[in-house]
């Protein structure tokens, strides 16, 4: 039976019971009148709209914008047995509207709210309070404002709190860090009070403050783009301008820096470059990660005229890879912390939860930094999450057979006696290697995919890895791991790697992910290491690893930094957003 032929028969039931009543209790025609007929349709006694899954299926075979949420429709509305809703006693709740300004809103967080203005909510309200509530159509048009909100929200839901854009659909992308897996009917559920969560889905509101900063700094820049953006600094023929340079190229920089003050380009009592304007190139350098030494010229002349336009594309892409992030950062099985390396940044840090809360989402703080070193263009670093299990302390490098090939193969054939230069060796794959002379392999044959050895370099002074590795497996064999080439670390770029990352300060690294284990204080680490034997240390809990791809982000001070696009994914991800 239909909600439409339920209700009908349940009206006539009350009807017939009513009339019946009303003769066996008539009294003398002077008596009371009884109540009439309009009386059973006052609105608080008409019976709880539903609706079935003939009518979703039927609504969205009508409106194909929506059918991409099927099966999240049929599940709402299953776990609530087909109840309408967007009402309560036949009147709209106050979350429509709340929903309805999110929409038209939804501009502020990088999105296009005519995406989701896909029905003319306004008309079908107006239909509705117009209809008396004894038409037989009412019911009807409840059921499809009803699916159509519903269907509104699971679109505009999905883009806010899943991404516009779907990484692990789209190999040009470049993300396998694990996808954000909300569950988007119990998030409609705590917007209509029907349960709790410890996530503001109520207020319709991001899961991360990352998200949340970047946004706002999309106003200002907006607000700023308005107003004409930035000023193009032009050196008039000049290589550079640095402190103590005089002339009107200074007063369109020192505008540059200073948009939102009134400084005429032509007024000479703003041509000089002084100190203070050299303290601000700084620290529109350090922004940008580019060479802080005050000079305007190069990269940071080419950095300062990058159009406003572009960075506001730039800060709404990285808006929506927050909204690649897992809502939680750290499963509930583990101690609230995690590492945090972003490549385009050359930064590793930690984060963690002084509560060690797993509900406390948003507490995160900053305990560790340091600089790190990622893969070359070539090798670029993969962009993924994984559980660091294993710190491995004076440890082989195997050596990957693509490196083989391409790198040692060539030097091989040249000098069959390198690997010894370089304190390496050849051993057979197997649990208890043996070793394999180099002369009794055909180098000129070898590549990645028949080369049956290994090639490892043995612990010590001269291996790739340092003294120490951190290891969390992945199907990309990567890993954060310590660097006998420690001048790498004052570069300002540095993509140098062959896809691994190396580290600034290992010892801290190592000392922070054992310090559950009082065994291994500083001193025993060292020990260990001196002793040249690789030693596999399994931690006692897991912690999660973050690889990420932020070009733009917004830190704790309201700073707003940006980055050179290193590996090209924002070339590729600017093409499906805004395509």
């Amino acid at each position: 039976m239909s909600p439409y032929t339920r209700y009908t028969f349940l009206a006539a039931l009350t009807l017939l019971l009513f009339g019946f009543m009303a003769g066996c209790n008539q009294k003398d025609s002077g008596d009371k009148k009884s109540g009439g007929i309009a009386d059973l349709f006052k609105k608080d006694e008409l019976p709880q709209a539903t609706t079935d899954s003939l009518f979703v299926k039927s609504y969205l075979a009508k409106r194909p914008e929506f059918k991409e949420h099927e099966e999240l429709m049929y599940q709402f509305y299953s776990d609530r047995n087909y109840k309408l809703a967007w009402f309560k006693e036949n009147e709209l709740v106050p979350q429509v509207d709340k929903f309805l300004g999110v929409i038209d809103s939804s501009y502020a967080e990088g999105l296009d709210p005519k995406r989701y203005k896909l029905v003319n909510f306004n008309e079908l309200f107006k239909k509705y309070e117009a209809l008396d509530a004894k038409d037989s159509t009412r019911l009807q048009l409840q059921q499809e404002i009803d699916v159509a909100l519903t269907a509104s929200y699971f679109n505009y839901a999905s883009d806010f709190y899943r991404g516009r854009v779907d990484p692990t659909s789209d190999n040009s992308v470049n993300w396998e860090v694990k996808k954000n897996k909300i569950k988007l009917h119990k998030a409609l559920q705590t917007i209509l009070e029907e349960r709790e969560s410890t996530y503001p889905y109520y207020e319709f509101e991001a899961l991360h403050a990352g998200y949340i900063r970047l946004r706002d700094v999309l106003q200002e820049y907006r607000a700023l783009q308005q107003k004409g953006g930035w000023p193009k600094v032009e050196l008039g023929g000049k290589k550079s301008l640095q402190k103590g340079d005089s002339a009107q190229a200074v007063a369109v920089l020192r505008k540059r820096l200073n948009p939102g003050q009134a400084i005429d380009p032509s007024d000479k009592r703003y041509w000089h470059f002084d100190e203070k304007l050299e303290t601000q190139v700084k620290k529109f350098q350090q922004l940008h990660g580019l060479k802080e030494d005050g000079v305007v010229g190069g990269g940071t002349l080419a950095t300062m005229n990058v159009p406003i336009d572009s960075r506001i594309e730039q800060i709404m892409i990285n808006m929506e890879r927050w909204r690649w992030i897992p809502k939680r950062m750290v499963p509930k099985n583990l101690d609230q912390k995690y590492i945090w390396v972003n490549i385009p940044e050359y930064k590793l840090y930690i984060y963690e939860d002084p509560d060690n809360d797993p509900e406390a989402e948003r507490d995160y703080k900053e305990v560790l930094s340091m600089r790190v070193v990622v893969g070359k263009t070539m090798n670029a670093t993969p962009i993924f999450s994984e559980k660091m299990e294993y710190v491995v302390l004076a440890p082989y490098w195997n050596v990957p057979n693509s490196i083989v090939e391409r790198e040692i193969k060539p030097k091989m054939l040249n000098n069959p006696d390198w690997l010894d230069t370089q304190n390496m060796e050849i051993v057979t794959k197997e649990r208890n290697p043996k070793p394999v002379s180099p002369y009794d392999i055909d180098w000129e044959s070898v590549n990645e995919k028949n080369f049956q050895y290994m090639v490892r370099q043995k612990p010590g002074p001269k291996n790739s890895l340092g003294s120490m590795k951190f290891l969390f497996p992945n199907e990309h064999a990567i890993y954060l791991h310590d660097t006998p080439a420690n001048a790498l670390f004052s570069q300002t770029e540095r993509n140098f790697s062959h896809g691994c990352v190396r580290l600034e300060k290992p010892m801290q690294l190592a000392k922070y992910v054992l310090r559950d284990m009082p065994e291994w204080d500083e001193q025993s680490i060292e020990d260990t290491i001196n002793a040249g034997e690789e030693k596999w240390i399994t931690l006692p809990k897991k912690i999660q690893v973050y690889l990420v791809y932020f070009t733009s982000w917004v830190d704790a001070e309201g700073n707003v930094h940006f980055r050179e696009d290193l590996y090209g994914h924002d070339k590729a991800l600017k093409k499906e957003y805004f395509g």
